[in-house]
């Protein structure tokens, strides 16, 4: 089964991409009334009407301003793959009445998100932000067909259920419990897809007891992979960027064995202040550490560092896996980090200086293969 390929840290297919810029006569995302109803059938639901909190932390103001970011890029992934099969593209192709079925089931997802969207947008406009985030013009590096599309979707959808748990935990910490009952009904929602798109890729529906945490922070820096180009600044949003941390040892992309093992990863640290300190040594302090499932921050040493490139500031290195201590099935994230023995997620933030490298184990798979023509 070929599957999540280079995903967000990607960097090679590139050039081939497909660029999308998404103009509908949905309105989205900003809908008038009568668009927003045909959204909301569409979606087989509606925005809530509970009326909104009676105020909202300034510091929450970039949590929704990076959840309808995400929502945007969501949006527009599912318009592209959606047309990719109803024209029928190279790759898209399935048997009419299982194309019927597919096409009905992602034009819900599409609707769904879009009102996940609009409702981080409406949070944003009530309280007055200073930016609401319009969609950008985006590529979906290494979706080149249907299988790899939905591996993408796969990851992309685990990336925002651990980050949507960091939203969850910020908006509690600056006190506003309002949003936290609607932002954990969207992680169930985008859990309900995540089994749905584990099936199509002949995969255990549930993948994790606990699914894989995430900062804000990582899910930020991972979208800028797939941004052409915004009509706003994305400086304005108040998250920190980082270099991408690319895992490059294995040909099925981020897929490797469950087993102990040696990862290998590359950083371009070109501009980066926090990496100049490290430029050029040979043996430097430094750690990748792994988030997976709820455990706290796993980090192992880096090994064999090598600076290359313009200026050596690309890193090259490896560093252990631990699977089987810590059965590290599913998506783990990957962080460069400048220390060790982490107490808390938003810790690691404060010490990366690369991320997010995104590692998949699948432990077995499925007999059938429902993306198969024979059996769709």
């Amino acid at each position: 089964m070929f599957s999540v390929l280079a995903l967000f840290l990607a960097t090679t297919s590139v050039v081939t991409a497909r660029v999308v810029r998404r103009d509908t006569a949905d309105g989205f995302p900003n809908p008038n009334a009568t668009q927003l109803e045909f959204i909301e059938n569409l979606a087989d639901g509606t925005l809530s009407d509970a009326p909104p909190p009676p105020s909202l932390n300034e510091s929450s103001i970039p949590i929704f301003q990076l959840i309808n970011f995400n929502e945007n890029f969501e949006v527009a992934f599912f318009t592209s793959l959606i047309e990719n099969i109803t024209t029928d593209e190279a790759g898209f192709t399935l048997p009419t009445e299982k194309k019927e079925q597919i096409l009905d089931i992602l034009t819900t997802v599409l609707a769904q998100e879009q009102l996940h969207a609009i409702d981080a947008a409406n949070i944003l406009k009530h309280f007055n932000a200073s930016l609401i985030p319009e969609p950008c013009t985006y590529i979906f590096p290494g979706a080149t067909d249907i299988n790899s599309s939905i591996a993408l979707a796969a990851t992309f959808t685990d990336v925002v259920l651990g980050t949507l748990q960091d939203a969850a935990e910020g908006l509690a910490t600056n006190g506003d419990l309002g949003p936290i009952r609607e932002v954990a009904s969207i992680i169930g929602q985008e859990g309900q897809q995540s089994g749905f798109y584990r099936l199509l890729l002949n995969q255990k529906p549930s993948e994790k007891p606990f699914l894989t945490t995430n900062v804000g922070a990582f899910a930020w820096s991972a979208l800028q992979q797939f941004v052409v180009s915004c009509p706003f600044n994305i400086s304005e949003i108040e998250i920190p960027i980082f270099p991408p941390l690319q895992v490059t040892n294995s040909s099925r992309g981020p897929i490797i064995e469950p087993r102990n093992q040696r990862l290998s990863f590359v950083a371009n640290l070109t501009g980066s202040s926090e990496a100049e300190q490290f430029f050029n040594e040979t043996d430097p302090d430094l750690f990748v550490t792994y988030f997976s499932g709820q455990l706290l921050p796993i980090s192992v040493s880096v090994q064999d560092a090598q600076w290359f490139g313009e200026n050596n500031t690309h890193l090259r290195f490896g560093a252990e896996f631990p699977f089987e201590e810590n059965i590290l099935v599913g998506l783990t994230i990957a962080a460069l980090t400048t220390k060790d023995n982490f107490t808390s997620y938003a810790e690691v933030v404060n010490a990366t200086i690369a991320a997010p490298g995104l590692i998949e184990v699948v432990d077995g798979e499925l007999s059938w293969n429902l993306l198969s023509e024979e059996e769709l």
